[in-house]
């Protein structure tokens, strides 16, 4: 695959105290990744680098070959910041016109309409006539001005409602299969771990983790079947877990808990499948494959304790 963005080794340094240290990472093309973390972990300094805002103080970044500030970079890129500021007077169709005039090649006036989703009347309201779902909106079709190659979305879906948002991520989805580079900051977990093809979760300045949702949350979340057994004459804890034990590679851990039994173990289908086959009478069965909220506070806690976790080598 084409590498579009490389950071190695980079920092941002503000009065003595390192906002981002020692970053490292290559985003391809084509791909939609996921910039996580808390207040102050980094990923908006990471963001505004590689949009060219901010300079690295160390390190190495680049974006489409080139420097971030290069016009021809400039060109190729579209970016949607938190807060969607538009100029007061203008009405956002001649928004549109006017972000496209900025650019080489840019995107079909019409094709922009219709993907900010604003009706005819809307698009004849000036910007600070319009609720902050539209401007956002708006913001999206302007980000499309320049027909661009990557895209940066900080916060993207905030304020939208619950069609907007879906739109949103149907059209992003397309634009990905398109060839286009999509990074995007977000608070909404379940967005991150729906939509994004890979996940950078940022703390404390560093890169805590680095791989799929599925893959962080299979690295780190505790992942369990349990059931309820159908008759209540025998100690079905002890009985599971030397049926397990006998059979199952990896360790696993069987609690018992209002009646269900539960086993918590690396491999999940595993245990399913040896339940299945032995025949035991049990009911009800259940498997909680961890979520991402759960890795993502697991490792924002361990972070300043334990090493960097690069679930790509780990799994």
């Amino acid at each position: 695959m084409t590498t579009v963005i490389e950071l190695k080794n980079v920092s941002k340094t503000f009065r003595g105290k390192k906002a981002v240290d020692g970053v490292s990472f290559a985003i391809e093309k084509g791909t939609i990744t996921a910039l996580l973390g808390p207040n102050g972990a980094g990923k908006t300094t990471t963001m505004s680098m590689m949009l060219g805002l901010l300079q690295p103080s160390e390190g190495a970044l680049s974006l489409l070959g080139g420097a971030p500030g290069d016009r021809r970079t400039r060109d190729r890129i579209g970016a949607m910041l938190q807060e969607v500021a538009v100029m007061d007077g203008l009405k956002a169709r001649e928004l549109i016109d006017l972000f496209r005039s900025y650019y080489s090649r840019p995107a079909d006036r019409d094709y922009l309409i219709k993907l900010s989703g604003l009706s005819p009347s809307d698009l004849n309201r000036s910007g600070q006539k319009m609720s902050g779902g539209q401007r956002r909106s708006l913001g999206f079709a302007l980000a499309m001005a320049g027909n661009p190659d990557v895209l940066f979305f900080d916060e993207p879906t905030v304020g939208l409602d619950t069609t907007a948002r879906r739109r949103f991520w149907d059209e992003v989805r397309q634009l990905a299969k398109q060839g286009k580079t999509v990074l995007f900051s977000t608070h909404y977990l379940e967005e991150a771990d729906s939509e994004a093809d890979r996940i950078l979760l940022f703390d404390q300045g560093k890169i805590a983790a680095d791989g799929t949702p599925d893959e962080i949350k299979r690295a780190l979340v505790k992942r369990s079947v349990s059931f309820l057994p159908e008759t209540a004459d025998a100690d079905w804890q002890k009985r599971t877990a030397g049926l397990l034990g006998m059979r199952l590679e990896n360790e696993a851990e069987v609690t018992e808990s209002n009646g269900r039994i539960i086993v918590t173990a690396e491999d999940t289908d595993a245990v399913l499948r040896i339940l299945i086959e032995s025949g035991l009478g049990i009911r009800d069965i259940r498997v909680d494959v961890g979520r991402l909220d759960a890795a993502f506070e697991q490792l924002t806690r361990n972070h300043g304790t334990n090493a960097q976790i690069d679930t790509r080598e780990a799994i």
